[in-house]
């Protein structure tokens, strides 16, 4: 078992969500129940399962978790495409986002290579 508190890819999943909720405030009122609760509901999957995870008794149990939230990471960067197709955010902004849901990926798969199967 792992403190997920401590897990640099828990606490950059966190900062994913916090951006994540920053962003979808400034959407329109319209995406409400759409494209924003999609978005954070998802951005909340990554760091969650990632905690969920570490309370499993084995790392084989744990990459399930792991395999969830990185899948996670991939549905969030396709909605931020949707998102920045719908000109909802800058292209500085997406490009930044992008670079942190790709860096926690790769952060998420070589953590499951360094789990004890």
């Amino acid at each position: 078992m792992h403190n997920f508190k401590k897990l640099k890819i828990w606490q950059e999943g966190i900062e994913i969500v916090q951006e994540n909720y920053k962003l979808t405030r400034t959407f329109p009122k319209s995406e409400q129940f759409g494209l924003i609760s999609q978005m954070n509901r998802c951005a909340v999957s990554i760091p969650s399962n990632i905690s969920e995870g570490t309370s499993k008794g084995t790392d084989r149990h744990f990459k399930k978790y792991l395999e969830d939230s990185l899948g996670s990471a991939f549905e969030s960067k396709t909605q931020l495409i949707v998102a920045h197709n719908e000109n909802y955010l800058s292209e500085k902004l997406f490009t930044a986002l992008e670079n942190k849901i790709i860096q926690i990926q790769k952060m998420i798969s070589r953590f499951q290579s360094g789990l004890n199967l």
